[in-house]
Parts: structure tokens; C-alpha cells; sequence
């Protein structure tokens, strides 16, 4: 098949969706693949690099012209699906619920779009999960990026002047950003909490060294594809009242609770702002859905009340050679279920197929 890739242009993305190591494979299987040239810049891959595995350097329209599978990190923009050629195969993130417009306008050119992030948290899928392998990069960002803010180290110091108590860092979410935060905090010598909806994590929390905060409750979070589901008001109230504690005496906070579809929910508001330690420091890995923090701002850092208050936008991209090396290997592995060296199969009712495919040959899928 003719593989097209185009250099990223949304906002802050460093991130390529196929790196030369993946071309150079699928291009040893039959495909023949084009790159926009300068798409792999910002992710230290070089136009010479993918021209040595066999790629193609073109530019946008050339490529788009010829393209019968495109692969994108971020959806493409209006401008770019105009270029794309009728039943072209689309695979990227897409967020669907959110881009009704976008999907509308692919649909309209009979283009079959997959999105990555729509992936099923299944065993078999585990591979092809691109939401969790950027989500585990980014748990790790998030602890780098609040230690180099806070005004004081992590682990325990004993030293001729004096000792040093360590760091206490408290993670809101154990998927797999927030367990990757927890694993990542603990090398570093912090005394880590967790607070999650989801009492299974306990387990997996406790094994990475961290400690779980219960929350007392008849009610039972419910979990729909991997992700927690809104909670009611009162079992907010009480995750609320047993995290306080934690929270007032925390120097390094993360954020990482995300509901599928949903804007993120509000966990710390301004008046527990008001009441924690200064000089803390809020990493808000939810912001780009809102944000956890009623005081996050998107792509900024602020303080208010003596707490720094930072809004990462897109922490993956700022990794973006391994984010890149991740993401192009969960798309190989996503192809290889769903086409052959010739053509897609279209096995329209096989669970990872029927979960990605959000519209087909003039159809919307959902």
C-alpha cells in the first residue's frame, strides 16, 4: 500500500507518527512510504534517516495526492483533509466525540478513519495501545517537571549540617500515567500517596511502594473502557475529605483523572489551594480536558496563594523521540491486525476493528 506521513502542525507537537526503524519494516514487507519532508525534525529524525530505509521526502499536496493509507499523530486539519483523495484510510488520533465537525468532513470525502485513541483496553490490544504508551512517558514528565520546580529534593538527606526530610508527592489517578508518576516519585526517594476512584488499584499501588488513600463509601466506582465513569457528588465530597489531609501537606501534587468522552473532573478547587503548604507545586496532567485544578490554565504556569500551578500541554511531545518510537510501533501493530501487505481487511465486526473504525466508505461507524 502507498503509506503516506505529514509533518505534525498542531500547537506544542514534536511527535512523528513513523519513525525510520518502523518505515524501513514496513517498507521490507511490500509497502512504499512517503514523508513529508522535515516531519521527523523535531523528533531527531532526520530527512537522510528515512531516506536511507527507502522513504520518499515530498512535500504535502504530492503526498496527499497519492496516499492510500495516511498515518497522523493528531487528526488532520480541514485544509489537509480538502488534499486527501476520496477512500483514502485515515489513522490517527481522532477524539470524535469532541470533533463531530472533523468526523462530518471525512465522512463527506468517503474517507475510513481509525482513531488511536479509541484502541479497546483489551489483553490483545495491549500493543496498540498508543493512549496508554504516551500516557506512561507522560507520568514520568509530569514527576521531572514538578521536581524541577519545587524548591526543595525528594529523598531523605543526612548530611554534617543537618538531615533533610523527603518529598511528599500525592498522585490523584492510578491509571497508568498516575502509577508511572508513582514509580518514578519512589526512585527518587518521595514518600508517595494515591487517591483513586477505582479500589482495585490499591493493589497495583502499594506494589510500586506508594500509599492508597481509602475513601469510605457504599457507592462503587464503575469503569468503562479502562477509564473511571463520573461519580456522584457525594462520593466526590468524601474522596474530598479523606485526601485533604494529604493534600495540605504535599509538596508536589499530580493530576491525572480523566472520564472518557467528559471534561475532567474538578478535584482541587481554589479554597484547598488556599490551605496547602507554600511553595507546593500542582502538576495538572488533565488540562488539556479541563483540568483537575479549578485554577489550571492550559499551557501555562501560575501562582496563586503561593502555589505554582502548572498546565502541561501535550507532556507526550515533550519526550518526542520516545514518544515517537512508541507511537509508531503501537500503528504497525494496529496495521498488521488490519490489513495485509496488500490491502485493509475490513473485518468490520472483530472487536479492535469495530472499536477504532469511526466512519467507512461514506458511513458513520458511531
Amino acid at each position: 500500500m502507498k503509506i503516506a506521513v505529514l509533518k505534525e502542525t498542531r500547537y506544542a507537537e514534536n511527535r512523528v507518527a513513523l519513525t525510520p526503524q518502523v518505515a524501513q519494516q514496513l517498507i521490507k514487507v511490500g509497502h512504499t512510504i512517503q514523508i513529508e519532508e522535515g516531519a521527523g525534525y523535531a523528533s531527531n529524525f532526520s530527512n537522510d534517516a528515512y531516506e536511507k530505509v527507502g522513504c520518499e521526502i515530498a512535500d504535502k499536496t504530492a503526498i496527499l495526492a497519492r496516499a492510500e493509507v495516511l498515518l497522523k499523530v493528531n487528526a488532520p486539519d480541514p485544509s489537509e483533509i480538502e488534499l486527501m483523495k476520496e477512500g483514502t484510510v485515515l489513522i490517527s488520533y481522532l477524539y470524535a466525540t469532541f470533533n463531530t465537525d472533523l468526523v462530518q468532513q471525512l465522512n463527506a470525502k468517503k474517507i475510513s478513519a481509525f482513531a488511536m485513541d479509541a484502541i479497546p483496553r483489551i489483553s490483545r490490544a495491549q500493543n496498540m495501545d498508543a493512549l496508554s504508551s504516551q500516557a506512561n512517558l507522560a507520568g514520568y514528565k509530569a514527576v521531572i517537571l514538578g521536581a524541577a520546580q519545587m524548591g526543595k529534593i525528594f529523598p531523605l538527606l543526612m548530611t554534617a549540617a543537618g538531615t533533610l526530610t523527603p518529598a511528599r508527592v500525592l498522585i490523584y489517578g492510578a491509571g497508568v500515567a498516575g502509577l508511572q508518576a508513582v514509580a518514578t516519585a519512589k526512585r527518587l526517594g518521595a514518600v508517595v500517596e494515591v487517591s483513586d476512584v477505582r479500589p482495585e488499584t490499591k493493589e497495583q499501588v502499594e506494589s510500586l511502594g506508594g500509599k492508597f488513600i481509602e475513601v469510605k463509601s457504599d457507592e462503587t466506582a464503575k469503569v468503562e473502557g479502562g477509564y473511571a465513569k463520573e461519580v456522584s457528588a457525594d462520593y466526590l465530597a468524601k474522596q474530598k475529605e479523606a485526601v485533604n489531609k494529604s493534600l495540605f501537606q504535599a509538596d508536589l501534587v499530580i493530576t491525572t483523572a480523566l472520564v472518557m468522552g467528559k471534561k475532567a473532573p474538578i478535584l482541587i478547587t481554589e479554597d484547598q489551594v488556599k490551605q496547602m503548604k507554600l511553595g507546593a507545586v500542582i502538576v495538572d496532567m488533565a488540562v488539556e480536558q479541563g483540568g483537575n485544578c479549578e485554577l489550571s490554565e492550559y499551557d501555562k504556569t501560575i501562582v496563586k496563594h503561593g502555589v505554582q500551578v502548572i498546565g502541561p500541554a501535550n507532556l507526550p511531545a515533550t519526550l518526542p523521540q520516545n514518544a515517537s518510537e512508541l507511537y509508531a510501533k503501537n500503528i504497525q501493530n494496529l496495521l498488521n491486525l488490519l490489513a495485509t501487505k496488500e490491502a485493509f481487511k475490513w473485518e468490520l465486526e472483530e472487536d479492535i476493528t469495530k472499536g477504532t473504525l469511526i466512519c467507512h466508505a461514506g458511513k458513520l461507524m458511531k
